[in-house]
């Protein structure tokens, strides 16, 4: 994702870059070209040598190399890099950056950048929240520039809040997600729904599947990478908590998901419904633990609501819906179906005749089917690759709208 990307470190003068280090080492690892300017500040916390070996590039701080008198032109960085990314940012170079003052390399080169531009705070936590840094990063912002909000945790000067800088993991993660937005998908609003649906027969039990979550979680975090707005309704999962830029609302019972996905369906772009819900739900919940008593026991079932049917009904023109479809016998004719009474614009089909597809597995196997009847098929995949490939497919299918 960062392979032969142009990135531009400027380093300030706080005790956090030390951070630098093991950044410019995670870039570069990634294939990424690295240059960095430094304050003079800033060479009292690493040293020049470290960061010049690590990134492999001459590190600039002055104007002027002091040996040849040769002029490090600071138009020519700005113009060379695909992104810069200042940290630590501390409050003097924001202050700085924020009114245009230019007394240095890396002001006059953030001066010059035309590629976006991040920040990340590094301070004391008064000087953080103080009303002028707060107007500073504010001004920033309007400016275009991308502010990395600073975290909380102990602090240089001994004090534990809000101020210190994002982890260099952290950091590469944003420029990572900065390369991967596509901007067919910038901003746009995705519903997603993932996961299992539970149907409670009593306090301690409930109706469900095998369905894991995976392959909605892999599609929800992918979208919000390439920077649409995601909300995500999940079913009860054992997964890891998606990207924080997604909002994720948990619910119980297909009940719930139907009204958690009704809420959010109006102002949807994309609807991509990759829950398992339940067809059936118990028609009388017992609200004490059913005792075993009989040797055969009896539920009545009533159906829930489809929910795909139920938001196709809805659909408008400028909205795209996707189904998936999850068959064991006459698969493809059970899944062209599904488009038409649901009014769907392609379903994800899966069969449990393939081996490592379906419920439970890392890998899946899928064949999109569209509206128009014309069926993609692909080979068994991470799920992290069939996503994208079901993203690439709804990418395909918006561009020829």
């Amino acid at each position: 994702m960062l392979k032969s990307k142009k990135i531009l470190l400027g380093v300030s003068g706080s005790i956090a870059a030390y951070k630098i280090a093991i950044l410019t080492r995670l870039l570069v690892k990634e294939g990424a070209a690295v240059k960095i300017v430094m304050t003079d500040a800033s060479k009292e916390f690493i040293t020049p040598l470290t960061l010049s070996t690590l990134s492999k590039n001459p590190v600039l701080s002055a104007f002027v190399k002091d040996e040849t008198g040769q002029w490090n032109n600071h138009v020519d960085l700005g113009l060379w890099a695909d992104v810069m990314l200042i940290a630590p940012a501390t409050a003097h170079t924001l202050a700085k950056c924020a009114n245009g003052i230019c007394d240095d390399l890396l002001t006059a080169v953030y001066l010059s950048a035309k590629c976006e531009v991040y920040f990340a705070p590094a301070m004391d936590l008064d000087m953080y929240k103080h009303p002028s840094t707060v107007s500073n990063l504010a001004k920033l912002t309007e400016y275009g520039s991308h502010i990395i909000k600073a975290g909380y945790g102990e602090l240089a000067s001994g004090l534990v809040g809000d101020g210190r800088m994002a982890e260099p993991e952290e950091l590469l993660e944003v420029l990572q997600k900065h390369f991967s937005i596509n901007p067919v998908l910038a901003n746009k609003n995705i519903l997603i729904t993932a996961g299992p649906t539970q149907e409670s027969i009593d306090p301690v039990r409930f109706i469900s599947n095998h369905s894991t979550g995976k392959m909605g979680y892999a599609l929800a975090n992918k979208l919000a990478k390439a920077g649409a707005k995601v909300t995500l309704v999940s079913g009860q999962v054992a997964l890891k908590k998606p990207d924080e830029s997604i909002n994720l609302i948990k619910v119980h019972s297909a009940q719930e998901m139907y009204v958690a996905t009704q809420a959010n369906f109006e102002e949807a772009d994309i609807i991509i419904l990759a829950a398992a819900v339940a067809d059936y739900t118990p028609a009388i919940v017992a609200d004490k633990k059913i005792k075993k008593k009989e040797d055969t026991f009896s539920i009545e079932l009533v159906k829930t609501t489809d929910i795909a049917k139920t938001l196709g009904k809805q659909k408008r023109s400028d909205q795209l819906m996707i189904g998936f479809a999850l068959e064991t016998d006459n698969e493809v004719d059970n899944a062209k179906g599904k488009i038409k009474s649901k009014n769907l614009d392609m379903i994800v089909l899966n069969s449990l005749q393939d081996a490592g597809a379906g419920f439970g597995h890392d890998t899946n196997k899928i064949s999109i089917i569209k509206k128009d009847d014309s069926i993609i098929e692909f080979d068994l995949k991470s799920k992290q690759d069939v996503a994208q490939d079901i993203i690439d497919a709804i990418i395909n299918t918006m561009m020829s709208e």
